[in-house]
């Protein structure tokens, strides 16, 4: 063994024990997404118009501290807060169960202030006949709205000199939870001043504009501490307490977007994406093992390692693993079988050739790298650019899938090809015999066809954009268009009939209403406002004897819709144009770029079409799906193209069409082989992913199946079209 083969197998060998002290044990080395767990994802919206102007500088960063300080003080393991843009937080709360609490805590503003009760019988009358004397206003007490009190506008002290509050029980009473609330040195001599000026009048003590409570003041109270009543439960009272004691918000605070996933659907969610992951990945290791036997064996370790080092990238950079990042784990598995089998069908053409074969395995190397990088690389334009533009779980799908194809490139190219070398250097590998499904040889005029299939291209996608285009909104999520979804268990099953006659009884006659074809007592039910409490109320009040349970909550107001749907458009076209500018450089030919983004198009039109076709919305996930059928898709015309570049290069006596058609028939083999296995597992995904993957995986599949087309009859036709018209 040569000093160069001993210090690679000692640097993987270090490599693959560094990543497994990283990736394990997997509950402690990875995080999990919300949508994994379980949890609340919000965009919040900071209102300052209202704000005088001297208080609006740093406002956002003033309320950013405040709902801090509420969550930390709530007990929310591991929080995600920080500032977005201009006007805006994002806050992240994992394996949070009780959701409107959560919002209600972190949304109240907790303005707290004290306002004095008039005592003049004459002006309380006169407020009550509609004349409200100047300076005062006319309220109600909260739970008692048979009681109105007059009182002043004009706060005689406000909460922003508390320095501690807290739950305390009433010990005269029946032990009701109050609020006791301890005010500094200069709130404590307010105070003071006014309960010794005003004994046996009322003090009104008011949140956000509701009177809590209006006590009577009975004595001086010098000591700088009060209680608050109100009739309170436990849980009020502490959130009261937790509000007053992390401070007010300098503004009002609007929800922007929400996505609230239940603890349940998180489990079933890991349940079905993993079950799929294993589906789809026996399937790709049974097939590489029986078609390419020891070749395959050699693929399927290399492909193990890909699935570690993933996990290990995911550790060491901290990312997040979501339910899409799965589907990217197992597609890119998927996608790494194309470098294995690139390497291993230009081996068979050396060995084809007489080889000897170690100089068969080394060429078959060599011939395979350039493609093997060039669709490598424009598949990470892809990724990056998605990671630039996506938000939340998209954003992991892009993480993953760049990780990902590092470490496919890297287990495909350098630690397969060592096995090899030590397999030959151990005088173990003798011969390497494949099988082989495919003729040889094929002889297939794909060009002499190519009007046949422009024309057909040109009518489906016609005919799917026409219909896309004539369903308006209806074709797009609420991640683009606003408003909210709901999904709830009811155990046992209810009928949509009954639950949309329970919503008509509340103004929700719009609602549309979907039941899941694969579990009947899950239901779907979207509405353009935020109606979430009102629905989860009237359904545990219509249906009480059944188990109702919140699976997800998710919610995009139409101003957010429009900025995700304009980062959707730049993330395709960016993507695009930078696919276009890298294939013109790397092969100096506009040409081979030009063709290459028409059959992008074609195939994003396509998956486009289908979504029309197939009566499923375009959300963000869709969005991560065209952009991976982009990266997939050129991978076959990058193949494609180095094969026809090397057949000019080697100055063979062949027309430029005659080159095209043996390019795509040698790389036939090749293209259905990948594009199977591929498919095997999206197919996967399809059907064992659940609900939340079905609508991703039936665009890849559709974008998959259209790449396999577009490769052979839009791109490689369309490179000859322009070769020619430029000869003319």
């Amino acid at each position: 063994m040569n000093k160069k083969l001993f210090w690679k197998i000692v640097s993987i060998s270090l490599l693959i024990l560094v990543s497994i002290w990283y990736a394990f044990p997997l509950e402690k080395r990875i995080n999990l997404g919300l949508d994994l767990q379980g949890g609340m994802h919000l965009v919040l919206k900071v209102d300052t118009s209202k704000l005088p102007k001297e208080a609006k500088p740093g406002a956002q960063e003033r309320a950013l501290e405040v709902i801090r300080n509420r969550i930390d003080l709530f007990g929310v393991k591991e929080p995600t807060i920080h500032l977005q843009g201009e006007d805006e937080i994002v806050v992240q709360l994992p394996g949070l169960t009780d959701r409107n609490r959560a919002l209600e805590l972190i949304g109240k503003t907790a303005l707290l202030e004290f306002k004095l009760v008039s005592d003049n019988a004459e002006d309380f009358k006169a407020a009550l006949e509609g004349n409200t004397p100047e300076g005062y206003e006319l309220k109600y007490v909260e739970n008692d709205k048979d009681q109105p009190i007059l009182l002043k506008k004009a706060a005689e002290l406000a909460g922003d000199t508390l320095i501690n509050a807290d739950v305390q029980f009433d010990q005269s009473g029946f032990g009701e939870p109050q609020v006791g609330i301890e005010f500094n040195a200069e709130g404590a001599k307010k105070f003071s001043e006014i309960t010794q000026s005003n004994v046996g009048k009322r003090l009104a003590i008011v949140l956000d504009e509701k009177i809590l409570s209006a006590p009577r003041i009975n004595e001086h109270i010098p000591s700088g501490k009060a209680v608050i009543t109100g009739r309170f439960t436990p849980d009020e009272a502490k959130d009261l307490a937790i509000q007053l004691k992390a401070g007010a918000l300098p503004a009002p605070l609007y929800i922007e977007e929400e996505r609230t996933v239940g603890p349940l659907l998180g489990q079933d969610s890991i349940k079905k994406g993993v079950f799929a992951s294993i589906v789809g990945t026996a399937g790709v290791f049974i097939f590489m093992a029986v078609y390419y036997l020891l070749a395959g064996v050699i693929a399927d370790f290399a492909l193990l390692l890909n699935f570690l080092f993933i996990l290990a990238g995911l550790s060491l950079f901290g990312a997040t693993l979501t339910l899409p990042g799965i589907a990217g784990i197992v597609l890119t598995l998927g996608m790494a079988v194309d470098a294995n089998v690139l390497i291993n069908e230009r081996i068979r053409e050396e060995l084809r050739l007489a080889r000897p074969l170690r100089m068969a395995i080394s060429n078959g190397y060599d011939k395979a790298f350039s493609a093997i990088f060039d669709s490598n690389f424009t598949t990470l334009i892809a990724a990056f650019l998605l990671f630039q533009f996506g938000t939340g779980p998209i954003r992991g799908f892009a993480v993953t899938l760049s990780i990902g194809l590092l470490a496919s490139m890297f287990t495909a190219i350098v630690v397969t090809r060592t096995i090899f070398e030590l397999l030959l250097a151990a005088k173990i590998l003798k011969t390497l015999p494949m099988l082989r499904f495919m003729k040889e040889n094929t002889r297939i005029d794909f060009i002499g066809r190519r009007k046949i299939f422009f024309t057909l291209s040109v009518i489906i996608i016609a005919l799917g954009l026409g219909l896309f285009i004539s369903k308006g909104r209806a074709m797009y999520g609420i991640d683009f268009v606003g408003g909210q979804v709901q999904e709830y268990s009811l155990s046992p099953a209810v009928t949509t009939e009954e639950i949309r006659a329970s919503l008509k009884e509340i103004g929700l006659a719009e609602a549309v209403i979907q039941q899941v074809k694969d579990s009947p007592n899950v239901v779907i039910i979207r509405t353009q406002a935020d109606a979430s409490q009102a629905v989860e109320k009237k359904l545990k009040e219509r249906f009480p004897e059944r188990k109702i349970d919140i699976l997800r909550i998710e919610k995009v107001g139409p101003a957010v819709g429009k900025q995700l749907k304009a980062k959707a458009a730049l993330a395709l076209l960016y993507s695009l144009l930078g696919i276009l500018v890298y294939i013109g450089l790397r092969f100096k030919r506009f040409d081979f770029a030009f063709a290459g983004i028409v059959a992008l198009f074609h195939d994003i039109l396509i998956a486009l079409g289908f979504m029309a076709f197939g009566r499923r919305e375009v959300d963000l996930l869709i969005i991560t799906a065209l952009l991976t059928i982009a990266g997939y898709s050129i991978n076959d015309t990058i193949v494609i193209y180095d094969r026809i570049r090397e057949l000019m290069r080697l100055g063979r006596k062949l027309s430029f069409a005659d080159a095209i058609n043996l390019a795509v028939n040698q790389c036939l083999s090749r293209t259905i082989l990948t594009s199977a296995v591929t498919l095997f597992v999206v197919i996967a995904l399809f059907v064992f992913g659940g609900e939340i993957l079905s609508n991703f995986a039936y665009c890849l599949l559709v974008g998959f199946l259209s790449g396999v087309y577009s490769t052979v009859y839009i791109a490689s036709p369309l490179v000859l079209l322009w070769h020619r018209n430029k000869n003319k």
